[in-house]
């Protein structure tokens, strides 16, 4: 941030107040313990629920947790507690037009890694009526069969005792602060990619539970049964990392130094299942949308938009893009991204109603396309081993078992492969890293093998990435081996021409 950014007042109610930009009067009871502060749920939760304050008064401030592990710095908290929890969102406009504004809806906030009983605490307050989680795939320490990783340190170490400091340690110790108090009926929802996802959340705290000492786990599992709902979510908004520029823009904005505002673009949907034990804000009021069926938003949005995006991305990086946008633009990649989506993955989508598949498709690749955004692909394209299981798998394994071969999918797996093992597959300095938390385990697996399509044959079978109707399948077997071969002799342009009939 130049000097003269760094000269201005700190973002405060006081500051913004003399800006000129008259806030609303803080809440004053935290109905709401968010675990995960990053910039998508202070961009789309925090939003919503500020609008939604604005038409129904409510006890809907929100503690926010930061679950970064470590000892690894913590912009965002640290920001957001020298700024009165104050931050703002820059809506970033194709064309260049930035709308700012400023939710001002939480509390102080706290760091899972180092005050874990202090987070038990504020989930087991009988103020508590929702713990709502932005923790990607990589936080619900689940392993490769979707069942809870009882070998992750984390879990390993909460189900002994002490202070947890994995998500789910921390919400079932303060499920049990709520049994021993008699604290009210409690929401916890989950707001992450994941098919299915309040089942998925509630199937892996159930398993958590019953992994507890017998002394703990009976008591508690009936409390749960009978106090505590987890409805499916949707959730889409993107919202790229934040950088010096977005700093300059809130400076601009309102004559103040924030440190941690949040870019995203103007789209923003939510859909939920209207299951909440002890109230909600009035998220219908912001534009939420409730319905008893979530799973065709779900399925439209997570193989769509997440598996387009992770499409984009490793190909992108291969092909020497640092954003989503540059990718977009790139009509080659941009085709055949487009084509995935249409021919491969909207067969295996049930389309909800007023929500026609290609009309999503089209809105997609504008979105994409925002150059304001500035997605990095890097960004997006780590945490593959987790996503990717996610995001693929289904289509995959629906596409096969109706005899349909998805070659763009086989490309994108053998891009991925190069990505996470080729140390020059692209220009990390220039394009940023790839983080992949199981990135040494599949460059051992890989280097067992010679040529890069035994390595990705290799990967595809043992690499514990996707299920086995599609890891054992012969045709996709041979396709991802034959564009694993193709990228590494001639290119992404051979590759892309090669997977379009």
């Amino acid at each position: 941030m130049s000097a003269e950014h760094q000269a201005l007042p700190r973002m405060t109610r006081t500051a913004l107040s003399d800006s000129g930009l008259k806030l609303a009067p803080p809440t004053t009871e935290s109905g709401i313990v968010h675990l995960g502060l990053g910039n998508f749920h202070r961009a789309h939760q925090a939003v919503h629920t500020a609008d939604a304050l604005r038409h129904t008064d409510g006890p809907w401030g929100i503690t926010g947790v930061s679950t970064t592990p470590g000892d690894r710095p913590r912009p965002v908290i640290e920001g957001m507690a020298a700024q009165d929890g104050l931050y703002t969102v820059l809506t970033l406009h194709r064309g260049g037009a930035v709308a700012a504004s400023v939710p001002g809806v939480h509390h102080p906030g706290l760091v899972a890694d180092g005050q874990g009983a202090d987070v038990v605490a504020a989930i087991g307050a009988a103020t508590t009526r929702i713990v709502s989680l932005t923790v990607t795939e990589k936080g619900y320490t689940f392993g490769a069969d979707g069942r809870l990783d009882l070998d992750d340190p984390l879990v390993r170490a909460d189900l002994a005792g002490g202070t947890p400091r994995s998500t789910l340690g921390l919400i079932a110790r303060g499920l049990q602060q709520r049994l021993r108090t008699g604290a009210p009926p409690v929401t916890v929802l989950s707001c992450d990619n994941l098919m299915d996802n309040g089942h998925r959340l509630r199937s892996l705290l159930d398993e958590f539970i019953a992994a507890l000492p017998a002394a703990e786990r009976e008591d508690l599992q009936a409390y749960a049964d009978a106090c505590v709902s987890t409805p499916n979510s949707m959730v889409d908004r993107i919202a790229p990392a934040t950088t010096d520029e977005h700093r300059a823009m809130a400076a601009h904005a309102f004559g103040v130094r924030d440190t941690v505002p949040v870019p995203a673009e103007p789209y923003k949907l939510w859909v939920m299942q209207d299951d909440f034990r002890a109230g909600r804000p009035a998220w219908e009021q912001a534009g939420a949308v409730f319905t008893e069926d979530v799973a065709p938003y779900e399925l439209m949005k997570l193989r769509l938009l997440n598996g387009g995006h992770s499409l984009l991305a490793y190909l992108g990086l291969l092909r020497g893009h640092r954003s989503i946008d540059q990718a977009v633009g790139d009509e080659l990649l941009s085709g055949a991204v487009e084509f995935a989506m249409r021919e491969e993955i909207l067969p295996t989508v049930t389309e909800p109603a007023g929500m026609p598949g290609a009309d999503y498709i089209g809105e997609l690749l504008d979105r994409f396309a925002n150059p304001a955004l500035g997605h990095r692909t890097a960004q997006v394209g780590s945490d593959g081993s987790l996503k990717i299981p996610v995001r693929w798998a289904g289509t995959l394994t629906e596409s096969l078992a109706a005899g349909r071969l998805p070659r763009m999918l086989a490309l994108g797996f053998a891009a991925y492969v190069r990505v996470v093992t080729v140390d020059d597959a692209y220009d990390e300095r220039s394009l940023g890293a790839v983080h992949d938390g199981a990135r040494a385990r599949l460059a051992a697996l890989a280097s067992r093998a010679s040529g890069p399509d035994a390595k990705a044959r290799l990967l595809l079978a043992d690499g514990g990435l996707l299920p086995q109707e599609a890891a054992q399948h012969e045709g996709f077997a041979d396709a991802v081996a034959e564009f694993a071969r193709i990228l590494d002799a001639h290119g992404t342009d051979a590759a892309l021409r090669a997977a379009r009939p």
